[in-house]
């Protein structure tokens, strides 16, 4: 099943209702929700009150989704950069997608909606557009494994969904297999799932495999080893492929690796607290790369995760 993104007429008529338009295009999710094609990142941000200046500026910027999770334990900044945006007339909530994530220590069924409650307080919100299994694997908040079954987790994201606290639901980490699980032993069908996408980490038959079974993909880490990742070898360090690409469109390399997500039809989440990369990092839908550029970006894939 192929989803694409809403015709440009309709997209600008929302935005024309809706008031001030954000940059990212739509797309239609398989339960009938919009979501922006690109979103602010918040993972991994050492400072966490910058968090709420990098939202404020991302909504001005033109960003109308961000990306949080209750592991990040940033969600009560990104709540008073939305309201800060809301109080000062940039946006309504309802022009917003707010995605949020259920920590591995929060899996089953009775768990899922007092966490997600939880978040919601933290954000200062009613509802979040979309929530997310951060991840398949169960825990104690010790970390530990836990037996518990995926399926009971979703059991619980569907009554979220059902009592209006998320609009959507998906997971995030998840492999085909998994996917196929909860497709079989629910009602419900992920509208999302987001995993880790980057050049070193292309995940062709992931993303296919989820785009077949009509799940959006975001895309996490989009930059993979072209920002610093400390000590850990870097596949691409003396490669010129992206580089060579981003000077023939005169943008940036992290405006190609950002387009380039977009053009295998991803939702890229990049991130960042200053001010002018965040600018740049939406500025990206004013050019559109070659078929022959997305090969070559294709082939750098390792799959090599900058977690390894």
């Amino acid at each position: 099943m192929k989803l694409y993104l809403l015709p440009v007429a309709l997209w600008a008529l929302v935005n024309a209702i809706s008031g001030e338009p954000g940059k990212a295009p739509l797309k239609q999710l398989n339960d009938g929700n919009a979501i922006p094609s690109l979103a602010l990142g918040t993972f991994g941000f050492g400072d966490i009150p910058k968090v709420r200046q990098a939202v404020l500026w991302a909504i001005q910027a033109g960003y109308r989704h961000i990306d949080t999770a209750a592991l990040y334990g940033n969600e009560e900044e990104v709540g008073k950069g939305i309201a800060d945006a809301i109080q000062q007339g940039l946006v309504k909530r309802e022009e917003l997608f707010v995605t949020t994530k259920l920590w591995n220590d929060k899996h089953g069924r009775h768990q899922v909606v007092p966490a997600l409650r939880e978040s919601l307080t933290k954000l200062g919100l009613s509802y979040v557009d979309l929530y997310l299994i951060h991840s398949p694997e169960a825990t104690n908040e010790n970390g530990d494994p836990v037996d518990i079954d995926v399926l009971n987790t979703w059991n619980g994201m569907e009554e979220a969904k059902k009592l209006g606290l998320a609009k959507s639901i998906g997971v995030s980490n998840f492999d085909t297999a998994l996917l196929d699980r909860l497709i079989a032993g629910s009602n419900t069908v992920p509208a999302v799932n987001q995993i880790e996408v980057h050049p070193s980490k292309t995940q062709e038959k992931l993303v296919a495999d989820s785009h077949e079974r009509g799940i959006e993909v975001m895309a996490y880490s989009p930059f993979g080893f072209y920002v610093s990742r400390g000590s850990h070898n870097n596949p691409v360090k003396n490669d010129r492929t992206v580089a060579d690409i981003a000077r023939k469109y005169n943008k940036t390399v992290n405006q190609v690796l950002v387009r380039y997500l977009l053009e295998r039809s991803l939702i890229p989440i990049p991130k960042s607290t200053n001010q002018q990369r965040i600018r740049e990092n939406i500025d990206v839908f004013d050019f559109q790369l070659s078929p022959e550029d997305i090969n070559a970006i294709g082939k750098l894939d390792k799959d090599l995760s900058i977690f390894d």
